[in-house]
């Protein structure tokens, strides 16, 4: 059953005007009697009712539309530890007010509600500074994040690296990401500042990029999320994701080899684009057969260099001669390196 929101808040305005139009009739109606006692008490409730039915969205649904907008800002976990803090703040708080009553001079009414004031900010305060301890705590214990479940957390950081890559809408659409892709404000700033270089290769991998981010908010495969949070004492791009994404409780997307180190060195999990390209690879064992069209001269002398229709070099040792001419070849052997995996193989009729 859906409830239309406008019809609660007409709800909520009929009763609060009808009690105070209702109020109000008393207070006219006091001292008198016959037919203008009858109208104060009919006509002020009746119109404070109608009044409040008209009103009543208008008056309590835009500020809380405006609330909503003012905390979407935050992340859930900044919302959570502010609350927890005010409240542990105002506890604290409530515990002091029979001694602040009683104090001379300074004590009274006014004393309690600027104790409440400032233990209150300092409670929010101080839980906001753990906002990242908080959130490796959870991504250690929570079984959502757990990395020992095998589960995929629900919000992802996307670097620029992958999002200029372009294979990242790809993975999107075959349905392997399954969680909201985050995308930070700096990368976006990022992004722009790349898409506006001099240098035409920088400025064209940049407006990728950001046709990529265009392309993920139109077809709406996954929820897109653009994240104003900052940090301004990092000294990096790098150290602002590894912060963001513990502060969430989230993993990286990124293909940046580096940032992939130090992220897993932080604790972070990584999702690189390059790894699970590499992952999905053809499986190749020594002995194997296969057709490869020789494109180029390899480093070593005799040798010839073709690939694979999933990017896999293979060298073959003496295909010099069949330079640009498909060969049949047997595998072997297989070498597995940083960059990928790399295939050596020899002509089956030589």
């Amino acid at each position: 059953m859906i409830i239309n929101i406008s019809v609660v808040f007409r709800v909520v305005g009929a009763i609060f005007f009808g009690y105070v139009g209702l109020r109000m009739g008393a207070y006219l109606a006091e001292g008198d009697s016959g037919s203008t006692a009858v109208i104060f008490w009919t006509a002020p409730p009746v119109l404070s009712t109608i009044f409040g039915i008209i009103a009543g969205p208008l008056l309590f649904l835009a500020p809380l539309r405006r609330f909503q907008q003012w905390t979407s800002q935050f992340e859930p976990i900044q919302l959570v530890l502010g609350t927890c803090g005010l409240v542990a703040g105002l506890a604290v708080a409530a515990l002091l007010t029979p001694a602040l009553l009683t104090l001379p001079g300074i004590g009274g009414v006014l004393a309690p509600f600027i104790v409440s004031a400032i233990l209150g900010a300092l409670g929010v305060a101080a839980m906001l500074g753990r906002e990242e301890q908080f959130a490796e705590f959870l991504s250690r214990y929570l079984p959502l994040t757990n990395k020992g479940t095998g589960r995929m957390p629900r919000r992802i950081v996307v670097d620029t690296s992958a999002v200029i890559d372009g294979r990242m809408a790809d993975i999107v659409e075959t349905g392997f990401i399954m969680g909201t892709l985050v995308i930070p404000r700096f990368v976006l700033d990022e992004l722009r500042y790349i898409a506006d270089s001099p240098d035409s290769l920088r400025r064209n991998r940049g407006r990728r990029g950001l046709d990529i981010l265009g392309r993920l908010q139109k077809e709406a495969l996954v929820p897109l999320e653009v994240s104003e949070t900052d940090f301004e004492d990092a000294r990096d791009v790098d150290g602002k994701l590894i912060r963001l994404a513990k502060s969430m409780g989230s993993c990286i997307m990124t293909n940046d080899f580096n940032l992939n180190r130090i992220a897993e060195l932080e604790g972070v999990k990584v999702l690189n684009v390059n790894h699970l390209a590499n992952a999905v690879k053809v499986v190749v064992l020594p002995g194997e057969e296969m057709q490869v069209h020789i494109i180029q001269e390899g480093k070593e002398s005799g040798q010839g260099v073709g690939f694979l229709d999933d990017g896999t070099m293979i060298v073959v040792e003496g295909g010099r001669r069949y330079l640009n001419e498909q060969v049949e070849v047997i595998v072997t052997r297989v070498l597995q390196t940083v960059a990928g995996r790399m295939i050596f193989a020899a002509p089956k009729n030589s």
